[in-house]
């Protein structure tokens, strides 16, 4: 009885030891439950956060949908021009001038630069158009103007686009072509692409690429040199990254393109800009507020995608496709040009003996918009020597 009533004993007092130190423990078990429903809130409320954030870097490098053409939406937007249709069923508005397509003599198909549409028609003088019986019809490129968009638009798909153009009108078996600014990788296209169809391709101002293979470190590094930072990052985003530039060319908190609304004409020489103020204030604004009127993404900043990507091939690697025909090809270069620096266009040139390269001092890129240049352009590239000494 002794034995167990020590062992009861011994029960009693461990059972008291037990209490009190569950009793010590118990604080430390509620303490380490308050910081685990902490940490819960804490992490709640910084993935909350960067939910938010994420949603708001979304919306802000996502562009909005074009406005749509012929649509019965508020935003909608009228087709008044002619229209043809392209192999995949997209429509391209264009324009007319000159003699008529069944008595011309020269069919001659303007391309027109970035922001810019079917109005920005080569403007070759009517007198000439006449005299050598011209026939000029210009289109708005996919996305600009009354011509539906590409989102999937490739130089190749340019070409092709020029190629439906010239069947669906009817031109002739060879056409002449004539480009203004970025449209110039239309014009490397088709001299790579559709040569058999070519009669003649004039480059106003050609735009160049600072990724083209075959150009020489210090050739580029020349020209990239010549450009502000606005222009110089916005063209990496738009080859490294073309993804983001809509945010890019919208933003405000970095330099930007020169080409950016909100950015000005800061960079050009001072002919370009007397030139750009002369033409703002001859322009119908219904015309000029035309060209980009779907939104900047599938027309100028598409365009930008296009010209500054990988391409499939090098200018400076092509060979003459046209050897023993009369079909010639011409690039017109200002001396002061700033979006296509004169150091890499001339050796562009250098590189391809069989391009006319004609260089005039002192002017910018703008050069349809100096006297006498769009005449002689066009004389340039329909007329040999002796035809056109005759012409003068």
């Amino acid at each position: 009885m002794a034995v167990v009533g020590a062992e009861k004993g011994k029960k009693a007092r461990i059972s008291a030891a037990s209490a009190r130190a569950h009793t010590r423990n118990s604080p430390s078990k509620s303490r380490s439950s308050s910081f685990s429903t902490a940490g819960i809130l804490v992490w709640s409320v910084l993935l909350l956060l960067g939910a938010v954030a994420a949603s708001l870097v979304f919306k802000s490098i996502t562009p909005p949908p074009p406005k749509l053409l012929n649509s019965s939406s508020p935003d909608g937007l009228t087709v008044t021009a002619p229209r043809v249709r392209m192999r995949d069923g997209r429509f391209l508005a264009y324009k007319e001038r000159g003699v008529t397509r069944e008595l011309a003599q020269y069919h001659v198909i303007s391309v027109h630069g970035y922001g810019r549409s079917r109005h920005d028609i080569f403007s070759a003088s009517e007198e000439l158009l006449n005299d050598l019986g011209i026939y000029l019809v210009a289109f708005d490129r996919a996305g600009y103007g009354q011509s539906d968009p590409h989102p999937e638009r490739t130089i190749k798909s340019a070409v092709n686009d020029i190629e439906d153009f010239a069947n669906e009108l009817g031109l002739k078996p060879k056409f002449y072509v004539i480009v203004t600014s970025i449209g110039s990788y239309t014009a490397w296209g088709l001299i790579k692409y559709l040569p058999e169809r070519i009669a003649g391709i004039a480059m106003s101002a050609p735009v160049t690429n600072y990724w083209w293979s075959g150009v020489p470190p210090h050739e580029v590094n020349a020209a990239w040199n010549t450009q502000v930072v606005g222009d110089k990052i916005s063209l990496r985003v738009a080859h490294y990254a073309p993804w983001l530039l809509y945010w890019y060319m919208t933003q405000s908190w970095f330099p930007t393109s020169s080409v950016a609304p909100q950015t000005g004409i800061g960079a050009l020489n001072q002919m370009d800009r007397d030139i750009l103020k002369k033409i703002m204030l001859n322009a119908k604004p219904e015309e000029a507020k035309e060209g980009m009127q779907q939104g900047p993404l599938e027309s100028g900043f598409r365009d930008l995608m296009v010209m500054f990507s990988s391409w499939e091939f090098s200018p400076v690697a092509l060979e003459n496709p046209f050897v023993n025909t009369s079909t010639s090809v011409h690039i017109w270069q200002g001396s002061e040009d700033y979006y296509a620096p004169v150091t890499l266009q001339s050796y562009i040139a250098r590189s391809l003996p069989w391009i006319h390269y004609h260089e005039l001092l002192g002017k910018g890129h703008f050069l349809p918009g100096v006297p006498g240049y769009n005449d002689d352009v066009v004389q340039h590239l329909l007329l040999d020597d002796t035809k056109m000494a005759s012409a003068k």
